[in-house]
């Protein structure tokens, strides 16, 4: 299968909003691997600590170009970190957005994101940056950055005829309404859904009313991510819920997963726009289930060489 777009043209610029990082030269993640989660006020030993790179916005961003698109990242650091691209702002009011991280036996983690100069991003920012946005393929968007800056983008990006992603993390319980009218993809995750419908999410059935209810508020297609479940996806146009399985596997860290799917989503997106939604999903889910199987977060993101060629 040939891509419709070469990988090689200006104009192929897929437009992320990220979490103050670059993925080669950013270190911002603070990772403890356990045996058991904590519960609130427990002390529990560890037993490996590392820190890499991350963010969800970059994550994504280097999901998609580890598949062959090009990116462009627009986002905001402190100046504690040396950094020399287009589009990254640096600060000197706060510092370098940070997660800590804890992964159990099973692959299972809890995260504790501290935005730092993400939140400083501005609408000058996104000025500055109006002309690879207007000229992307595809622009995603997360809530990693202040929200009202992060609509903004999915604004310029729809005016412009570019498609939006919107991924909904974290999520916000009072999200701006016009998210749902802007953005061409609405993806959250089963804890992202519950806290937008207050609809906790279980099985199948309560990922299907989600999608509904999203639909509802205004948005075209949902995709309501469910782990080793698969994704479950609606539309507009094809308003019978859909489950879209993901493979099986053994999960060694699934931390990022949900940010492979969507870098792996953008791509298709961007450079086989006219596969089926459904196809593009599966595509995703396979690329996010690869990554699984290693730890870490961006180092566990498979090359494009490394993958099935038949998802190409």
């Amino acid at each position: 299968m040939k891509p419709e777009y070469t990988p090689d043209g200006s104009s192929l610029v897929l437009v992320y909003l990220v979490l103050g990082t670059h993925p080669q030269k950013d270190v911002n993640v603070i990772g403890l691997l356990t045996t058991q989660l904590p519960r609130a006020g427990e002390t529990i030993l560890g037993h490996k600590f590392f820190i890499g790179f991350g963010g969800k916005g970059a994550n994504q961003c280097v999901q998609s170009a580890r598949l062959g698109a090009k990116t462009s990242l627009i986002c905001k650091v402190s100046t504690d970190l040396l950094l020399d691209y287009t589009f990254v702002g640096q600060t000197t009011d706060a510092a370098t957005g940070t997660a800590s991280i804890i992964v159990n036996s099973e692959g299972q983690n809890v995260i504790v994101i501290v935005p730092g100069a993400n939140l400083l991003l501005n609408f000058e920012d996104l000025k500055r940056a109006s002309d690879v946005i207007c000229k992307a393929r595809v622009v995603v968007c997360q809530l990693e950055i202040t929200p009202a800056v992060s609509l903004e983008a999915l604004k310029m990006a729809r005016a412009s005829g570019v498609k939006t992603l919107f991924n909904a993390a974290p999520a916000l319980a009072d999200l701006d309404p016009q998210f749902y009218t802007h953005s061409d993809i609405f993806c959250c995750n089963e804890t992202e859904a519950e806290i937008l419908t207050g609809i906790p999410v279980g099985n199948l059935e309560d990922a299907e009313k989600v999608g509904c209810m999203l639909l509802e508020r205004g948005c075209k297609l949902v995709i309501v991510t469910l782990g080793a479940e698969g994704c479950m996806m609606i539309s507009v146009e094809e308003p019978i819920p859909k489950h879209v399985p993901a493979g099986k596997v053994r999960a060694v860290d699934t931390t990022g997963a949900g940010d492979s799917f969507v870098g792996a989503l953008a791509f298709y997106l961007a450079y086989y726009p006219k596969l089926p939604m459904e196809e593009m999903i599966r595509k995703s889910n396979c690329i996010a289930s690869v990554s699984v199987q290693a730890s870490g977060t961006q180092s566990s993101y498979p090359y494009r060489k490394d993958l099935p060629q038949d998802l190409f």
